[in-house]
């Protein structure tokens, strides 16, 4: 707890000084911001989850970040506090209380040169993305420097090199990258549309352990990527190519003996858009695309020392039992056994979006918008050799089915005070293939939702979901109620019951009850209930959590 103190007042200095700053009109001192988010939970023992296992019932993570600006530099501290452990599921490398990032960026109009840690992406991730997202625990910020160059508005240069972090400490791995971009618009001279293109290179040095030198890999792998962009009035597209050069195959940690592999993915991204109308539609290619800073972090359930980005290109859901069954990118090679071949995976998805006009049959007197998704993904079709340690894997063939969905959602405003969504899904979702899990499962999801507004301050919304399914564990039912009592202060009820389930004792209501206020930039939450064990899933990217049972507090604010 004392170290919760120290940040505590680290952050009320940073305000006053903040504060400060404002009552000095005469002088120029730069700015600060800067920001404060707590998020604490309480576990208790419950009679449907059974005891707490762990020692430790208070869990906390914190972090405070800094930023200084004065004229053309730039320096910011971030300092993390896990105490007295983190929250559960998140890497046993974060812990205690430590400065966690630190920078200093000079910046020019044409030049920027970083020292320190920095976060990065080439082209869409699927090279190089360092980023962060508190929630899944992921932070691979590089530490080391990077130089961006824009000799002109149509060239852009960034040179990199770092290592990444892991906790409070560095992966084993060095990176290099370096990234060009090109606008190509005034080129071919167009005058209505847009081209432009890339090219990245990323370099991964690790040391060979001893008894996997000779084995056909060299401490450097290299990955390459070209793509090339397009839009125009209503048309847009997008591809892009990745190659990656021969790595170990390491599986949940463990390198594959006599077993290399090159790695390729492709990308290709179109779409059209009008008034009332818009259609995109993505295909992706993945095979050995899995990289890490550390090969011995390959497969690891905390997201930690990863390279690239490769979500999940599939709808991204709103609400609870849509989220049960999420689909996880498949990007490596595992060879277990003959039974259970994985070479990476192949499909992509389609979205429609319409609305009909305000006043037609169908749009009534507000209009009425309806929004189509559909995905397939399949694992590439290929065969693998026991003895020789040799894999054949075809381009574009299909081979498993893993996962497909097909979601429809109506959003309808009835009159001034009221307005609704209808939302049903249709899911496949191989657990062997995804989770390592026996068994596919087959389900529908409907789900309806009713917003009524009672003043221009206060609203209740109201939502029901239900899940059918002969499979896994089963019918689900679900409800939330809330109530925005201003713009800034709301409560809800929310729950998840998996009354279907064959075991009666696992029959269980997984309840919420909590609220928020907010004022500015500050924000304080409180919730009590029971967690789902499963997938937490942003932006395509999961972390597993565990059931549990307790009371969460999140407090946010920033200056």
């Amino acid at each position: 707890m004392k170290k919760l103190l120290y940040l505590s007042v680290a952050l009320a200095f940073s305000v006053g000084f903040a504060q400060e700053q404002d009552d000095e009109d005469k002088k120029d001192w730069g700015t600060l911001t800067g920001g404060f988010e707590s998020n604490m939970q309480w576990y208790n023992d419950d009679t449907k989850l059974g005891k707490f296992a762990e020692d430790e019932h208070f869990r906390s993570n914190n972090y405070l970040k800094l930023d200084y600006n004065y004229g053309k530099w730039f320096v910011g501290i971030q300092v993390e506090s896990y105490a007295p452990m983190p929250l559960l599921n998140y890497s046993p490398k974060l812990d205690d209380t430590n400065v966690a990032l630190y920078y200093a960026k000079y910046k020019t109009e044409k030049l920027e040169v970083t020292a320190g840690y920095f976060y990065e992406q080439f082209g869409s991730g699927l090279i190089l993305r360092a980023w962060e997202n508190r929630p899944l625990g992921i932070n691979n910020a590089f530490r080391g420097g990077r130089i961006k160059y824009d000799p002109s508005n149509s060239l852009s240069f960034t040179g990199m090199y770092g290592r990444q972090r892991e906790g409070f400490k560095l992966s084993e791995g060095e990176v290099f990258g370096f990234n060009s971009e090109i606008d190509l618009t005034t080129a071919f001279n167009l005058e209505t549309s847009s081209l432009s293109a890339g090219v990245s290179y990323v370099g991964r040095k690790q040391d060979i352990p001893e008894e996997f030198q000779n084995t056909g890999f060299d401490e450097l792998t290299n990955a390459f990527s070209a793509r090339l962009d397009y839009s125009g009035n209503s048309f847009y597209s997008g591809i892009e190519f990745i190659t990656k050069g021969k790595d170990a195959i390491v599986n949940s940690q463990r390198y594959i003996e006599n077993f290399v592999e090159k790695g390729n993915a492709l990308l290709v991204n179109f779409g059209y858009s009008e008034k009332g109308l818009g259609i995109d539609a993505t295909f992706r290619r993945l095979e050995n695309m899995n990289f890490f800073s550390d090969r011995d972090a390959t497969g690891n359930v905390f997201n930690e020392n990863i390279v690239n980005y490769l979500p999940a290109l599939t709808k991204q859901h709103d609400y609870a039992l849509t989220n049960i069954y999420v689909y996880q990118a498949q990007p490596a090679i595992s060879v277990p056994d003959p039974s259970l071949l994985k070479f990476g995976e192949i499909g992509g998805q389609i979205d429609i979006f319409y609305n009909f006009e305000k006043g037609s049959t169908l749009g009534g007197k507000y209009g009425t918008k309806v929004a189509m998704n559909a995905s397939y993904w399949a694992g590439l079709r290929g065969d693998f050799n026991f003895t020789d340690r040799d894999a054949e894997i075809e381009y574009f063939g299909f081979g498993q089915k893993y996962f497909s969905e097909v979601s429809l959602e109506v959003r309808k405003k009835w009159n001034s005070k009221w307005r609704s969504i209808f939302y049903y899904v249709n899911q496949y979702y191989n657990q062997r293939y995804i989770i390592d899990e026996r068994g596919v499962v087959n389900s529908n999801i409907a789900v309806a939702e009713a917003t009524y507004r009672i003043s221009s301050k206060q609203s209740i919304r109201l939502e029901a979901q239900h899940l059918w399914t002969p499979d896994d564990d089963k019918n689900w039912a679900g409800g939330t109620l809330e109530f925005n009592v201003t713009p800034r202060l709301s409560f809800y009820v929310t729950d998840i019951y998996n009354y279907g389930n064959d075991i009666e004792d696992e029959q269980i209501h997984y309840y919420n009850v909590g609220g928020s206020f907010s004022k500015g930039a500050s924000r304080i939450a409180l919730n009590y209930g029971r967690q789902r064990g499963g997938l937490v899933c942003v932006g395509g990217v999961c972390r597993f959590v565990p059931q549990s049972t307790g009371l969460t507090v999140n407090i946010s604010t920033a200056f």
